[in-house]
């Protein structure tokens, strides 16, 4: 059985030995690769060493073939990656793919001296763990009409239009005053005072012989003497009239020609005695004022609002009006007139304000919450106030690119309005902003940019010299 094994082992051992002689002697097979169809190639490139190349199609010492390289082929025009760089410090590079401690990628360098990237200088990518520890929160550019609503305090006053203030046409002396408090409410045509003038008298006296005159003279065959007489009766009248002696009195002079020691004073117009300044027995002159009166059934309200708030408004806008003194009710009226400057101290402008006050709800000096309905409506790109960041004479936002990747971008701000601003240039509706973190970006931006404008290294910096920590985390940034 042993001497059976034996001999069948020899056996096989001589046919496998005569099989790999026979193998060897066999001409070995040339490379076939398959040119592109219509196209020679230049020289064959190994795949993972592209500067060992090829007149031939061979093989690496892996077993790969080499890669054959067209004129018109892309892949020759592709400068070779020498290192790695940290965006934030030009000095400190890595041989492969690396991240610095604030989760940026470092930026590679070609052989032809410049770190190739699609994005602009100053433009800035993070990664995902670090945008979230950072709270960033974004908002879309949209077109929209923007409107404002103005809000501000505003202080009940009279109507300017409806202040009577009453002086007597003459000298004299008060016998009785009948409207005697402030405050009091006093309607078109009621009696005042009556005020005892010695001018009033002479002047009754002067009307009473004019009327005796002409009827003596209206029957005298000469002509210029009958007018004559009537123009003296006429200028006479007109006289008392102008001393604001009452129609009703002058009627019943004129038909009784009883000469009246005192004449009263009227009140021309309806409202509410503010002032009152003559009592009884006091000599007054046209100088004094006996009252004023003011009418409050319309009331006007001043109200100052901000510089950046006047283009909104203008005049006829309506405005909705609240007081603590009244609670419960909104009063409603329109903007009247907007003054032509600008308070030295606040530098607010003043506008005036008509409401209605049929009630006499309202009252003079008292505090209002005034809001202004803006009726200007502007169409605009807009987005968050908070989007922009201003910094000296810039204006910019921080653009999404792609997640993790921002970019800074100037724009032209206008109007503002309940938190949103109108982007006038630079920004498209539909265009991603930063609305939140967008300040440390922004600082990470500017460095980037500025790194951006420095001289390159001449050549990368052996990772010796200077150790490279790649941190898989990130520092959080409140």
């Amino acid at each position: 059985m042993n001497k059976q094994l034996l001999l069948t082992a020899t056996i096989t051992l001589g046919i496998g030995l005569a099989g790999g002689y026979w193998m060897g002697k066999q001409p070995k097979q040339e490379l076939t690769i398959q040119p592109a169809e219509g196209k020679k190639p230049l020289f064959y490139r190994s795949t993972m060493n592209p500067s060992a190349t090829s007149p031939v199609p061979t093989k690496d010492a892996m077993g790969m073939d080499y890669e054959p390289v067209y004129a018109d082929d892309n892949a020759s025009k592709q400068p070779k990656i020498l290192f790695y760089r940290n965006p934030m410090n030009p000095s400190v590079t890595s041989p492969i793919p690396a991240k610095d401690n604030m989760g940026m990628d470092y930026l590679p360098v070609y052989a032809d001296g410049e770190a190739k990237t699609d994005e602009s200088a100053g433009a800035v990518r993070i990664d995902a763990a670090t945008v979230q520890n950072m709270g960033v929160r974004t908002a879309l550019a949209k077109q929209t009409l923007l409107s404002h609503v103005v809000r501000a305090v505003g202080r009940v006053a009279y109507d300017e239009e409806h202040i009577v203030r009453l002086h007597p046409k003459t000298e004299g002396w008060i016998e009785t005053l009948r409207a005697d408090k402030t405050g009091q409410r006093v309607r078109k045509n009621e009696e005042l005072l009556s005020i005892y003038s010695p001018q009033l008298v002479a002047s009754q006296q002067e009307y009473v012989l004019a009327l005796n005159n002409l009827k003596v003279l209206e029957k005298s065959p000469i002509e210029d003497i009958r007018r004559g007489a009537e123009e003296l009766v006429k200028s006479s009248r007109e006289r008392l009239n102008l001393l604001d002696v009452p129609a009703h009195q002058l009627h019943d002079l004129t038909d009784s020609q009883s000469i009246k020691k005192s004449l009263h004073i009227h009140t021309p117009a309806d409202g509410i005695v503010i002032n009152i300044g003559a009592r009884e027995g006091q000599y007054v002159t046209p100088e004094t004022e006996l009252y004023m009166i003011a009418d409050l059934s319309t009331v006007w309200v001043y109200a100052e609002i901000y510089e950046y708030e006047l283009p909104w408004v203008k005049e006829g806008d309506p405005v909705e009006m609240r007081l603590a003194g009244v609670p419960g009710r909104t009063f409603k009226g329109r903007l009247a007139f907007i003054y032509p400057y600008a308070e030295a101290k606040t530098r607010t402008i003043k506008v005036r304000l008509v409401f209605d006050n049929a009630d006499l709800l309202l009252k003079p000096d008292m505090f209002a919450e005034v809001t202004i309905h803006a009726g200007k409506q502007l169409d605009a790109v807009v987005i968050p106030s908070e989007a922009v960041i201003r910094s000296g004479a810039q204006t910019q936002v921080l653009v999404v690119r792609s997640p993790g990747k921002f970019e800074p971008r100037q724009v032209t701000t206008g109007l503002s309005s309940n938190n949103d601003i109108a982007i006038i240039d630079g920004l498209a509706a539909g265009e991603e902003v930063v609305t939140s973190a967008q300040f440390l970006i922004d600082s990470e931006s500017k460095l980037n940019e500025a790194t951006a404008k420095m001289t390159e290294p001449s050549a990368p910096q052996q990772p010796a010299t200077k150790s490279l920590s790649v941190e898989s985390g990130a520092h959080q940034h409140d």
